[in-house]
């Protein structure tokens, strides 16, 4: 909800008669609105021209302006300070009265003697503990009014005068409310004191003092460890406090000091980084709402240069057009940490994005704009390359009814008109712990297709060529076309297999990739509709622990092809079924293996693993998978796993 309407609904709350007390928040912000806005220094650039004629200079403008700002500017501070002495007078006469109460129950207990479980002092004490929390909650009420008027004046005039007028209205009473706190914390002792001791005798110190002197009339060696008074009595007021500035550590540190000062919660906390700059934000609770925690946040900024900004949830979007909300009982609804905070009960995915050549502004633009019109928000950016910035990671939150079939459509038309990969996964605890990755052989694993390696020795380079590419492209069934282009090979020595081998180039990338998985406790396996003693060589060469292919039929001498195969055909659909196999024996999940292939026969098994990736593969491979690699290297893998250059730097150093 709208500050002015939060507050309305929060002075309702409080005892009769106390809403006229508190700050005139519309009458302030009507007064911004119709006077100081209109002479705001933040001037319309779009109407700023060098040279023109029907306008006065920018200097004359600005001369103009800050004359007419200065008159409505001080006139705005009149009106806010007498707001503020207003809240100001009201808070001093209570504080008198509370007290006064308070030394009257102590003189009446001093004087009798009575027990302090009698129903009466019982009933006082905890009502006037009541009380005081009632009273803080107005101390808080208003200093966040104050905050919030002061913002909206800098915001919109230009000027910045919050934080020389909050260090000003630090000096108040009703920010510093030393009174109010000593006679809160000897309420909560007494408060304890009677729930603990039951059965004692008031035994006040040899001479009480009353509390208007700033003593508690207990000894101290009868307080109990614990001084806190029920839930219900604490205000449990949430706060945001966020600390931006040059200095790293030291801001952690200066907000951490005011938080243990203060004795306040920590809900939640973030740290970003920029270079030299920082912003660090804490979610506190507060357990006395003794505001002049916001005196000393505001000069540790002064003391580390800084930008001090500060917020009550109440406000906080938790999903847009939605707010945060009060619970029954009165507290504070907030989403589980600040970064859940603004889109909560969404769908979370990582986008992997990979451009060897570097991410270009013109595709980084298109790519927000898809996320926009989605309704896709992104909650993080991480670079994970070195140098040029070429790969970076997105933690996006998803609105539960956005059509995945659809946006995938669109993020593969946006890949192809930049040459740029988009990788969409669920952003869960699978995407971080994948330990199975099955692979292609042939234009994957390797950079040939190794029967038309065969073919060129056999002589039917051609044929078998034109069979590869219509099988590649999902025009003739796998089984089909292995069965042609096989029969071609009939009488080839076996010796051409060899001479295949020897022959046989590694794709960019595929050792070091393989190594890393290996050192990272990965099984690898490749599953090809090549052949057997091609994939057991590639086996051997990258260190997989798993080789499944075809298997040649020689003749009987053993010395040529005979042109068929033997036994069960490595299709698409056993590929997937060996995939499903070699997970079960590892004992993974499916969402814990990744499929990389280039071909239509790899599509099931690409469907099948929980991270399918089409690697240079054909036009109807790419439309389909579920994320893409277009670059040269294999290595790229690990950036959809979320691995840096860092990281892989130390993977090849080990």
């Amino acid at each position: 909800m709208k500050f002015g309407k939060y507050l309305e609904e929060r002075k309702s709350r409080l005892p009769e008669g106390w809403a006229d007390k508190c700050i005139d928040y519309t009458k302030l912000k009507l007064f911004l609105k119709t006077t100081v806005y209109l002479h705001s220094v933040k001037l319309d650039p779009t109407q700023m021209t060098w040279d023109s004629k029907d306008q006065p200079s920018f200097a004359q403008l600005l001369s103009e302006r800050l004359a007419k700002l200065q008159i409505s500017e001080a006139e705005f501070i009149n009106m806010l300070d007498a707001e503020v002495l207003k809240s100001s007078n009201f808070f001093i006469e209570e504080c008198v009265r509370l007290v006064a109460e308070h030394d009257k129950i102590v003189a009446v207990r001093v004087a009798d003697g009575t027990s302090t479980n009698s129903a009466s002092t019982a009933e006082k004490t905890a009502q006037l503990l009541q009380d005081v929390v009632t009273l803080e909650r107005f101390v808080f009420l208003n200093y966040t009014g104050i905050i919030k008027i002061l913002k909206k004046s800098d915001r919109h005039s230009g000027l910045s005068i919050s934080d020389p007028y909050l260090f000003r209205v630090s000096s108040l009473p009703l920010v510093r409310a030393e009174k109010l706190s000593v006679l809160k914390q000897s309420l909560m002792n007494e408060f304890n004191y009677q729930n603990l001791h039951p059965n004692n005798v008031f035994r006040p110190s040899a001479t009480p003092t009353p509390l208007s002197a700033r003593r508690s009339p207990f000894s101290p060696t009868l307080l109990p460890a614990s001084t806190f008074p029920p839930t219900t009595l604490l205000p449990n007021q949430k706060v945001l406090v966020s600390l931006s500035g040059p200095h790293g550590t030291d801001i952690i540190g200066a907000v951490l000091s005011c938080v243990a000062q203060h004795n306040c919660d920590i809900e939640d906390f973030m740290f970003s980084r920029l270079y030299h700059n920082v912003t660090f934000g804490v979610l506190i609770t507060f357990k006395f709402q003794n505001v002049a925690i916001f005196q000393d946040l505001a000069a540790q900024a002064r003391k580390w240069d800084a930008t001090l900004t500060f917020d009550v949830p109440d406000m906080q979007a938790t999903e847009p057009g939605t707010k945060a909300q009060l619970t029954s009982n009165g507290q504070i609804y907030l989403p589980s940490s600040l970064d859940e905070a603004p889109y909560e009960n969404r769908v979370k995915y990582t986008a992997t994005v990979l451009n060897q050549n570097g991410l270009t502004p013109g595709f980084l633009f298109e790519w927000t704009q898809l996320l926009l019109a989605n309704r896709i928000s992104v909650e993080k950016m991480a670079r994970l390359n070195e140098g040029m910035i070429s790969c970076a990671d997105y933690k996006l939150s998803m609105p539960r009814d956005v059509d995945m079939e659809k946006l995938r459509e669109k993020l593969f038309d946006l890949s192809r008109s930049h040459g740029t990969d988009v990788a969409l996964q669920l952003n869960d605890v699978f995407r971080k712990n994948k330990r199975l990755v099955v692979f292609d052989m042939d234009s994957t694993l390797i950079q040939q297709e190794v029967i038309d390696e065969i073919a060129k020795y056999a002589g039917v380079v051609g044929e078998v060529a034109k069979i590869t590419e219509a099988a590649m492209n999902g025009e003739i069934d796998f089984k089909e076309s292995l069965r042609r282009r096989v029969g071609l090979l009939r009488g080839t020595s076996v010796d051409v297999l060899q001479t295949v081998k020897a022959n046989l180039t590694f794709m960019e990338g595929a050792r070091f990739l393989c190594r890393a998985l290996k050192k990272i406790g990965f099984k690898l396996a490749v599953i090809s509709g090549g052949f057997m003693p091609l994939a057991l060589h590639v086996k051997y060469e990258l260190g997989l622990d798993y080789a499944f292919a075809n298997q040649l039929k020689v003749s009987s001498d053993g010395l040529t092809l005979t042109g068929e195969t033997v036994g069960p055909i490595v299709d698409g659909q056993r590929k997937a079924e060996l995939l499903e196999v070699i997970a079960q024996a590892e004992g993974v999940t499916l969402d814990q293996v990744i499929a990389v292939g280039d071909g239509a026969n790899d599509l099931w098994m690409l469907a099948k693993a929980g991270l399918g990736i089409a690697f240079n593969a054909k036009p109807r491979v790419q439309q389909q998978a579920r994320a893409r690699i277009n670059q040269k290297s294999l290595k790229h893998v690990l950036y959809m796993l979320g691995y840096t250059d860092e990281d892989m730097k130390q993977l090849h150093d080990e």
